[in-house]
């Protein structure tokens, strides 16, 4: 079986692009392990779907499982998460060399907090990614701006 990674790289932002032509969702999520645990456990609502995942330890590259549930499990799950939880809107689009972003504006303790970030299909292509100038600092390692540590 072949694990599914997740290989992403993670930006503060200097300046958001203009909003507008941008899809926009509200997400909430919550975990249900620890800022210290290794892995993560969370259950997420995007919009109108609802989604739990496990995601291993690791920056650039780490396993992600994520399956589709419906509303009355996350509603079940949901509880489990107080005092670990994070809600934030995010804005998709492609930047200008053709690659997908998902920029994140935070609400409640992080407002103002902008993260954006780009998955890529190998760590090569990862590790050759030049950013656009709105991009800021690369926080892809620094543990502080991951959405786990972030929920508490």
């Amino acid at each position: 079986m072949t694990v599914p990674l997740e290989i992403e790289r993670k930006f503060l932002v200097n300046t958001a692009p203009p909003l507008g032509k941008l899809k926009a969702v509200p997400v909430r999520q919550g975990y249900l392990t620890s800022a210290g645990d290794t892995v993560e456990i969370r259950v997420r609502q995007m919009g109108a779907a609802w989604f739990l995942t496990l995601k291993s330890g690791g920056t650039l590259s780490r396993a992600e499982y994520e399956v589709p549930i419906d509303r009355a499990q996350f509603d079940t799950l949901w509880p489990a998460t107080e005092g670990r939880r994070i809600e934030k809107t995010r804005h998709t689009g492609r930047l200008d060399s053709g690659e997908l972003f998902e920029l994140d504006l935070f609400a409640g303790a992080h407002a103002g907090l902008m993260l954006v970030e780009v998955e890529f299909p190998s760590t090569a292509a990862a590790q050759g990614f030049v950013p656009p100038d709105w991009f800021g600092a690369d926080v892809t390692s620094d543990g502080r701006y991951k959405n786990k540590a972030l929920a508490g």
